[in-house]
């Protein structure tokens, strides 16, 4: 690709985006997705090299100059929902959709590359392009990538996330800790079953249900500190088979939320030891399947301070650069924060005057697209500052 700036790469950015929300592709399934990109980043003259677990990939792109080596990364995967915005370029792939932004991750990405192919003999050190699978799921594709080495030698990591509760031009992060965990349990309660008529002669493991869900509400407000932030939701409780039979079993389930390991382990802790002491009490058995999924996106405050800086300047006149709430969502970028310095950004997509005002994971979820172009130019301006920092 000729050497254009960020702002004439915004038809392309359109033009992927839209090739990849006609056709997405489920996490752990994103092998068409992951070939376009291929392609894409061999016609810019960027080496490919295909992860091994899953359909993730990376383009690897050294410099003319000595230096350090900086990693951006996107996420490329879609969603199990019926697409009903009713826009021309729709997912063509029954019951699945992008309603998260990922496929606007995917085309930044691509501007960068296409940017800095380029500009490649004026690159001080490399950047390498990651473009991860099956960020919605858990385990998610992020460790699996990590394992094959893909942060090895590479000293910052940046990514960012298409946010409609932001307006356009506006961007956002914070230093420490800005997404939280997210592990999820499932309760089984074991009882005696019997008649209805006959409670005397059954052990009821709806009610013991009943007790433990009501228990578990006092971990936030009695256990936890309360300067930190945590949610425990149930969010099913299932037993039972007609209205007149004690029901034999009863399975509980939900999710809890964190911003810190301590808050996060002590949680677990509380609803393992809840969850035998009252089925003991009401003389049931009880296990607990206890998931732990992603761990909470702690920003390296130093990278944090480099956005606020370097985001203004970037952006230009216009842009709102805030510094964000920490939000509940979870997000697997966390595992790449954990293992090397970097700051996950969000940057504002919403505008009302497209329709662009539905919720991630919205059956008729869009972005406005001119927020790539705010994206784009982020990745690049905290890739240049990283790179050329003496």
């Amino acid at each position: 690709m000729e050497r254009l700036a960020v702002e004439e790469l915004l038809p392309e950015m359109v033009k992927w985006r839209r090739h990849l929300h006609r056709h997405p592709e489920l996490s752990y399934q994103e092998k068409e997705t992951s070939a376009y990109v291929g392609a894409r980043l061999s016609e810019l003259g960027i080496e490919v090299r295909r992860s091994g677990s899953g359909y993730g990939l990376t383009g690897i792109l050294t410099g003319g100059l000595p230096g350090k080596t900086v990693v951006l990364r996107a996420d490329m995967d879609a969603l199990a929902i019926t697409e009903e915005n009713g826009r021309e370029y729709a997912s063509q792939n029954p019951g699945v959709m992008h309603a998260c932004g990922h496929d606007g991750h995917t085309a930044m990405l691509l501007a960068a590359a296409a940017y800095y192919s380029a500009r490649r003999s004026e690159i001080r050190g490399e950047i390498r392009f990651l473009f991860q699978p099956a960020e919605e799921v858990c385990p998610g594709g992020a460790m699996g990538m990590i394992a094959e080495g893909v942060l090895e030698g590479a000293d910052a990591v940046y990514g960012l996330h298409l946010w409609t509760p932001l307006p356009l031009g506006t961007v956002g992060s914070a230093p420490g800790p800005l997404m939280a965990s997210a592990d999820e349990f499932f309760i089984d309660i074991i009882g005696k079953g019997g008649h209805g008529g006959m409670p005397h002669r059954t052990v009821d493991s709806i009610v013991a249900g009943a007790a433990l869900v009501t228990q578990l509400q006092s971990i936030v407000s009695r256990t936890v500190d309360p300067l930190r932030p945590a949610v425990v939701s149930v969010g099913t409780i299932q037993g039972g088979s007609a209205q007149n039979i004690i029901a034999e079993r009863c399975r509980i389930t939900g999710t809890v939320r964190a911003f810190d390991e301590e808050t996060r382990y002590l949680i677990r802790r509380r609803i393992e030891e809840m969850t035998a002491s009252i089925a003991a009490a009401y003389g049931a058995e009880a296990t607990v399947d206890y998931l732990m999924g992603y761990p909470p996106l702690v920003n390296d405050e130093a990278e944090f301070s480099r956005f606020y800086r370097v985001a203004p300047e970037a952006l230009g006149e216009g842009a709102n650069v805030i510094l964000m709430e920490k939000i509940m969502p979870a997000e697997d970028f966390s595992y790449y924060v954990k293992e090397i310095p970097g700051c996950f950004i969000f940057v504002g997509a919403g505008n009302p005057d497209k329709d662009a005002v539905y919720p991630h994971h919205h059956s008729k979820f869009d972005f406005d697209e001119d927020a790539m172009l705010y994206g784009a130019k982020l990745l690049v301006a905290m890739a240049d500052s990283f790179l050329n920092e003496q």
